[in-house]
């Protein structure tokens, strides 16, 4: 059983949204290492690797039709290193939190899961809600600082600042998620 979850949060994108270009501009900085981590979590048994995407709400849209609409969106090179290809857990999310009415805690439980680990975008918003709701859960919390992707810089700052001190997040680089 894998004693570790890595989960990809949002990453199929259109950014076709009013803040659609400053979100791509830190995704193409934080992409490397989304990509690594998600390489890495392929490869380890000990891993558990999970996609987690808003559905902007049409409920009838599926893996496939997600990745297909990011694909067609504005930076397609920014969705196609990370769209999921393997058969793996993909939730889907009508809210900010991967955990809000979804079956990510079911997910989670019956793997038996202790350590959570988020990467993706938006820091301030869903990695954020998502971290939150990880700790009131009892999860071990890790959100890797290179491998979220942010709008502004001052309030992704902040977030962070929150999941470290408030919610006891381990901020590691990516390099190191995996090394212990």
């Amino acid at each position: 059983m894998p004693e570790t979850a890595l989960i990809v949060i949002d990453m199929l994108n259109t950014y076709d949204h009013e803040d659609g270009d400053a979100l791509a501009e830190s995704v193409r900085t934080a992409l490397p290492q989304v990509v690594d981590l998600r390489d890495q979590a392929k490869e380890r048994e000990d891993v558990l690797l999970i996609y987690s995407n808003d559905n902007y709400d049409e409920w009838h849209s599926g893996r496939h039709d997600l990745v297909e609409q990011a694909l067609n969106g504005k930076h397609p090179d920014l969705v196609e290193p990370i769209a999921p290809t393997d058969p793996l857990p993909f939730i889907p999310k009508g809210r900010h939190s991967v955990f809000y009415q979804t079956a990510m805690s079911h997910v989670l439980k019956i793997e038996d899961v202790k350590r959570v680990v988020m990467v993706g975008q938006v820091t301030e918003q869903c990695i954020l809600y998502s971290a939150l709701d990880a700790y009131l859960r009892g999860f071990e919390l890790v959100v890797p600082r290179d491998a979220v992707a942010h709008i502004d810089d001052e309030l992704a700052d902040a977030a962070l600042k929150m999941m470290e001190r408030n919610l006891h997040a381990e901020l590691t680089p990516a390099a190191q998620v995996f090394a212990r």
